[in-house]
């Protein structure tokens, strides 16, 4: 090997090769490369989920959520399985709520929503509510983080907003993203959009996903996924289009 070839400076990328899978899906089936895709679980934490988080404490039913539970819990170990990255978007706020508008500061406590909010010490006295790595901020225990997952904090509805979730998912060459989590109406559907935006291609897993608004509301979403932002799909429909084991 020549001086020349020992000094050189690689820019080459690893070859990825392609697993492509069809999956029943509306409005219609849909072809994605298993190694150029991402589960991105939304907000699937404590503040939400659990019995004394936030939202419970806010007088929310945490009932529709948790039904997603099992259900996100079978996709992450089935994409984990399949060798697909899996991350999770948590909010998770500066302590001190620098970075967070006024205008987000009081929809957190105020237009119906009772005090505390954002940062503040939490009712149930398990810290401040949605800090990061506070209590408030983690996964929710019944739900396993894999030791080669990701998990990503962030501080708006959408995950893409001034965080490095675009980096980390360019850097492992994503051009698709499954979504799940809650609440599907809000910081899934505002992700995924912006995940459009960027010219990701979307899936929206939508029996891995739950709210507490009505009904209705999911149907608007739907109805959006349809026109414009990609196809909605459930865990049976992946599970059959990757032939992997329950």
């Amino acid at each position: 090997m020549s001086a020349t070839e020992e000094e050189a400076i690689s820019f080459l990328r690893p070859t990825i090769v392609p697993r492509i899978v069809r999956a029943a899906a509306s409005p219609k089936a849909v072809e994605f490369d298993l190694s150029r895709s991402a589960l991105i679980v939304v907000d699937m934490q404590n503040d939400f989920l659990h019995p004394e988080g936030w939202f419970p404490a806010k007088g929310i039913d945490a009932g529709p959520l948790l039904g997603a539970v099992p259900v996100v819990e079978r996709l992450t170990n089935l994409l984990r399985r399949l060798e697909v990255p899996v991350i999770w978007l948590n909010w998770g706020i500066r302590p001190d709520c620098a970075n967070i508008p006024h205008g987000v500061m009081e929809r957190g406590t105020a237009y119906g929503s009772k005090p505390p909010g954002y940062g503040d010490m939490s009712s149930n006295g398990r810290g401040r509510i949605l800090v990061k790595g506070d209590w408030g901020s983690q996964t929710l225990d019944q739900l396993t983080v894999g030791n080669e997952d990701l998990t990503i904090y962030k501080h708006r509805l959408s995950g893409f907003w001034d965080s490095e979730l675009d980096s980390v998912l360019r850097k492992k060459g994503i051009t698709t993203l499954l979504f799940a989590g809650v609440n599907i109406d809000r910081c899934v559907f505002s992700t995924l959009q912006d995940a459009s935006f960027l010219g990701y291609d979307c899936i929206m897993v939508e029996d891995a996903c739950a709210t507490s608004s009505p009904d209705f509301v999911v149907q608007a979403v739907k109805y959006l996924m349809h026109m414009l932002y990609g196809v909605c799909t459930t865990y049976e429909n992946i599970l059959q289009a990757t032939g992997a084991e329950q």
